[in-house]
């Protein structure tokens, strides 16, 4: 199966985000892709995370996950949606949810993002994630669930630094994982890349990884780079910048080859 990245440059309003996002829909779709992962915060990337919490969804009600089961089933596509906001218990905060619909616009997985970038950067940035977003739990939180282009396994952004999520993930069988992210540019620069490369080398399976792009209202500046990358850490297809689709062929017979050839999962003593 084909699978496409979107790269977004979104914005603090939904209609106009999803505008956009349809858009970029339909461009994956005419290239000929069966599943897309759409970026993290793609229906959002608000002023202030007020505006975050003011924005969260009932789970199974709202208009972005309207929006995602319409596409999904207009166009045929299963959709990774990235994360919008969840209404937590208590609605001081909300959950990072991830949400996948098959293509006939069921809703199949929910993932709640574990791990909040909480953090102080050399360049004077500094992030505080769990302030607005209630981090979600850990041992009922570890999805995997099988779609046409293989095995998935769900995780968001800055996921990616712990490896053993991904490690748990490909003991469940995981031959692809989604990694919808809005990496910062510092941070982006500095280990995107070779992030995103070793957990498609250490558990020998494909990421789909889409990223929001540019300058948002809150003054973030994101990487983008979204990129896909083969079991062996080969980048497939990759946008540097600017809103757009990349997209690649995912082989699952790859997959099992070098799983055997090269059975590293089988050989792990710890």
């Amino acid at each position: 199966m084909r699978v496409a990245a979107v790269q977004m440059n979104s914005g603090p309003r939904l209609d106009a985000n999803l505008e956009r996002c349809a858009k970029l829909l339909r461009e994956a779709a005419a290239r000929g892709a069966g599943l897309v992962v759409l970026p993290e915060n793609f229906s959002l990337m608000p002023a202030s995370e007020g505006n975050r919490i003011a924005a969260a969804e009932q789970d199974g009600a709202g208009p972005a996950q309207a929006f995602l089961s319409a596409q999904a089933r207009q166009m045929g596509l299963w959709m990774v949606g990235g994360t919008l906001p969840m209404r937590a218990q208590g609605g001081a905060r909300v959950r990072a949810s991830s949400l996948v619909f098959d293509n006939r616009g069921r809703r199949v997985a929910r993932y709640d993002k574990i791990h909040l970038f909480d953090v102080e950067l050399d360049s004077d940035e500094a992030y505080r994630e769990s302030d607005a977003i209630e981090p979600g739990p850990v041992t009922a939180n570890l999805i995997c669930i099988d779609t046409p282009a293989g095995r998935l396994g769900l995780s968001v952004c800055y996921d990616l630094r712990f490896p053993e999520l991904y490690r748990r993930l490909s003991g469940d069988g995981a031959e692809l994982f989604a990694v919808p992210s809005a990496f910062t540019a510092t941070t982006g620069h500095a280990h995107w890349e070779p992030l995103l490369r070793a957990r498609a080398i250490e558990n020998l399976a494909y990421v789909v990884a889409s990223g929001q792009c540019g300058r948002h209202a809150s003054g973030r500046h994101t990487h983008g780079h979204s990129l896909i990358v083969d079991p062996w850490g080969r980048i497939l297809s990759e946008l540097d910048s600017g809103e757009g689709v990349v997209t690649a062929d995912i082989d699952r017979e790859i997959v099992t080859s070098l799983r055997r050839r090269f059975p590293a999962l089988q050989h792990r003593r710890i």
